[in-house]
């Protein structure tokens, strides 16, 4: 005969945001933010392990723990990718849609059993007896006392700063218009926060819910448990030689088990001084008998053991549960989910036992504030420091929203995730600054990276100055409609610093950066400049922009300015008697001539194209064919450092990004070093990024440059695989300062798997995957066939994105076919 669920469900109301059952039994219920999964050290998982002990202890007696870790397997939502968005974002969000990962919800609920109230036995559960009427109701000093107990509880977790813990409110707890409840969420599998479907729930055969059917895989007696448990264990597929990775101890049961599931886990505290006189009792009665049999010896040996370790060590003697739920629509797939969780246990060394005949009252005594009503012939005698080894200790990586962070993808899923590297740390105090150090060897994706990270902070409205050796930004360049400076034979580099764009004045700033270029390209590294020519310069400089300002057809340039000094300004200097000893104008002017029309370098100063730098939000200079000569690349360097310095000051509210790829190297060897510094010292009070690329390990370690300028300033550390490097690995972990616990976690990175390690201010360590849509890997590639063809393709459809459109579609219709 059919019952009605509201008629025999154990749970009488919730008052005062927290349950209360038909057998007097009162809960509390938190939502617990865990730890990322892979982000923490054999130290944190200690630490970890000894807070839930502690606070397990807080609990009274008769009290139950019963912590549920939900892991449902949900798609990926991109939303909708409109006419707004670039071609880049638009491409990622087709690419992920769909992805299919675990989300992670953990509630622990405490429960409070009435006074005096005695377990539950298999005859006995509120399921088939559900006419029980309480023996008692909690009064409101008990409740206060209780709720006094579950704040003591959520402290000493938080006091971890691993965790956080929210106490769940009536709100969270009951359904709501369109909302599940988490009591309706369990009884009915709801596997989205819409509106539960009601459904049949029937026990005949098996545990059914709709058309799904469960199955139950327990930890429940002594003989299932594995011989040895731990805070952690290793986790084979990410240690090394050198390193061991860590793992929690139940992480398989967690989201290492990649199906959906509920892992619940139960610790029950009773009276411990009574249970130590029952186990007394249970040993004299073996010590009698132990002669008669080898298992009572047995038996004797193991009791002795635990009471001398339970009054040795001051133990807890508690009571535990611990099972695992799956479910499924078919028979054939419902096996081989348990299949996976029979894998899982046996991997930790234990032997789970599928439930027939008790999985109804399991499941029932899961319902959320009903754990008083668990079977006690399921539960096994241990420790409170043996039962916490069991709980699920991780939860998956954190997201930022979209659009405050860098798109990259968790290690276990390849779930879009974003990353905040430059704000939230900042204001949370993890770091005191944005430098940004790339390093990794040649092929481990670098360039990659940076190239996303640039694309990403772009699409953000940042402005994005990137110093480049071999020519690694230029699709990216292309995509986004920048400029792009590079040396050819044919067309060499050109610039045009006496340009003006609208709405910009000459001012002190921008004086000044004009004047120490014309002293460069005068002034030999050894030669002197004095004050008068200082002020003869700034004059000629004042008096030529009045010169244009009053000639609007003469084009601002280097040509122009060449002629001005020459007729103009020449007698300036004679009409105020300046004598050729306090400025040689003559010389000045025989210097400079080869930047004037028709000398060697006539191109360099007098573009006419690509002018308005301090409004364009993409730029990269392309430095191969010059780094090396000692006329171009110190001009080119100055314009550069004028650029990014008038785009600081200039630019207010705007995010800066100076990108310096191998060119470091050159810039350094040409006398900008102190350049380097002062960007990665004084760019972030002007919200500037600066970022460093190297891949050489050498370069790390010899280079005062780097180590100085750089790595103490840059709090942002993005490596590759370093798994070459195993067998000098100390001297790579002292350059960088870097921790034990950051050298176990970047020896796991895979390049294969296009993964990275990420530290944050030396406290937020992890490894993301740097998975690209196709569409982004054929605009950042710098293999040589690839650009090539990318290149091609460009010309043949009339641009580079409709030309890496053609390109993808080609390739996805060939592996179609």
């Amino acid at each position: 005969m059919e019952k009605q669920l509201k008629n025999i469900l154990p749970i009488l109301g919730i008052e005062n945001d927290a349950i209360l059952s038909k057998q007097g039994e009162f809960t509390l219920a938190f939502r617990i933010s865990l730890p990322e999964v892979f982000t923490l050290s054999d130290e944190d998982y200690e630490h970890l392990h000894q807070a839930w002990v502690k606070a397990i202890r807080v609990l009274p007696k008769d009290s139950v723990l019963h912590k549920q870790d939900w892991f449902l397997q949900k798609e990926t939502t991109q939303g909708k990718t409109g006419c707004g968005q670039s071609f880049l974002n638009q491409a990622s969000a087709r690419y992920f849609q769909g992805r299919k990962y675990l989300a992670h919800d953990c509630i622990v609920y405490l429960t409070k059993r009435p006074q005096g109230s005695k377990p539950t036995g298999s005859l006995f559960s509120s399921l088939i007896r559900p006419t029980l009427v309480p023996r008692e109701m909690l009064d409101a000093q008990a409740a206060r006392e209780f709720r006094d107990v579950g704040a003591r509880f959520k402290r000493l977790l938080e006091d971890t700063r691993l965790m956080s813990v929210t106490p769940l409110t009536a709100a969270d707890l009951q359904s709501q218009l369109k909302k599940t409840g988490l009591i309706e969420r369990y009884c009915f599998l709801a596997e989205r926060d819409d509106p539960a479907l009601y459904q049949d729930i029937s026990f005949d055969e098996a545990v059914r819910i709709g058309n799904r059917e469960l199955a139950i895989y327990t930890l429940g007696d002594t003989e299932s448990l594995p011989p040895n448990c731990g805070s952690r264990l290793t986790y084979e597929p990410y240690s090394t030689d050198q390193t061991k990775f860590p793992v929690s101890f139940a992480a398989r049961l967690g989201l290492l088990l990649p199906t959906s599931h509920i892992y619940n886990q139960y610790i029950f505290v009773g009276d411990a001084q009574a249970t130590l006189k029952q186990l007394e009792k249970k040993r004299l009665r073996l010590q009698s008998l132990s002669a008669y049999s080898r298992e009572n010896a047995i038996s004797l040996e193991a009791t002795n053991e635990y009471l001398n370790e339970a009054i040795s060590r001051q133990r807890l003697p508690v009571k535990a549960h611990f099972n695992v739920m799956v479910w499924s629509d078919g028979r054939e797939q419902l096996l081989s989910k348990g299949n996976q969780v029979l894998s899982a246990l046996a991997a930790m060394d234990a032997s789970a036992k599928p439930e027939t005949d008790g999985a109804a009252q399991i499941w029932w005594a899961g319902i959320p504030g009903n754990a008083g009503d668990f079977p006690v012939n399921d539960t096994f005698h241990t420790f409170a420091e043996q039962a916490a080894c069991f709980l699920n200790l991780e939860s998956n990586y954190q997201s930022a929203r979209a659009g405050e962070g860098i798109r990259f993808c968790d290690r276990l899923s390849g779930r879009p995730v974003y990353a905040d590297l430059f704000d939230a740390p900042r204001k949370e105090g993890i770091t005191s600054n944005m430098g940004t150090l790339v390093c990794g060897t040649s092929g481990g994706g670098k360039s990659m990276t940076v190239n996303h990270i640039l694309r990403s902070l772009y699409d953000q409205g940042a402005h994005c100055v990137t110093v480049d050796i071999g020519g690694s930004y230029l699709g990216l360049c292309d995509t986004v409609k920048g400029y792009y400076f590079t040396y050819t034979e044919t067309d060499p580099i050109r610039f045009n610093p006496f340009y003006l764009s609208k709405g910009e004045v000459l001012d002190t700033e921008k004086k000044e950066s004009l004047k120490a270029l014309l002293v460069s390209l005068w002034k030999g590294e050894n030669e002197t400049f004095n004050r008068a020519e200082y002020v003869a310069l700034s004059n000629a400089l004042q008096g030529y922009y009045e010169y244009l300002a009053q000639n609007a057809p003469v084009f601002p340039g280097f040509d122009s300015l060449y002629e001005y000094l020459e007729r103009d300004y020449r007698q300036v200097l004679k009409s105020h008697r300046v004598k050729e000893s306090a400025f040689d104008m003559d010389n000045f002017l025989y210097v400079l001539r080869p930047y004037y029309k028709g000398g060697e370098f006539d191109y360099l100063l007098n573009a006419r194209e690509n002018l308005d730098l301090l409004s364009q939000p993409f730029i990269v200079f392309e430095l191969d064919q010059i780094k090396d000569h000692p006329i171009l690349f110190p001009v080119v360097t100055l314009i550069i450092m004028e650029l990014f310095i008038s785009k600081m000051r200039k630019l207010a509210g705007v995010r800066k990004v100076l990108t310096i790829d191998e060119a470091w190297k050159a810039i350094a060897r040409s006398g900008m070093a102190e350049f380097l510094r002062y960007a990665f010292k004084t760019i972030r009070k002007f919200n500037g990024v600066p970022i460093v690329i190297t891949q050489e390990l050498d370069d790390l370690i010899s280079s005062p440059v780097i180590k100085d300028a750089i790595i103490n300033n840059a709090d942002i550390k993005i490596l590759m695989d370093m798994r070459k490097f195993q067998g000098k690995f100390d001297k790579l972990q002292n350059a960088l300062g870097l921790s034990d616990k950051g050298k176990t976690i970047l020896l796991s990175v895979n390049k294969d798997n296009r993964e990275i390690f990420v530290d944050i201010g030396g406290q937020v360590m992890k490894v993301y995957k740097n998975e690209l849509c196709p569409e982004e890997y054929y605009a950042f590639t710098t293999e040589g066939r690839e650009r090539v063809q990318v290149r091609e393709y460009a010309e043949k459809h009339g641009g580079i994105k409709a030309g890496i459109a053609a390109l993808v579609a080609e390739k996805l219709n060939s592996k179609a076919s």
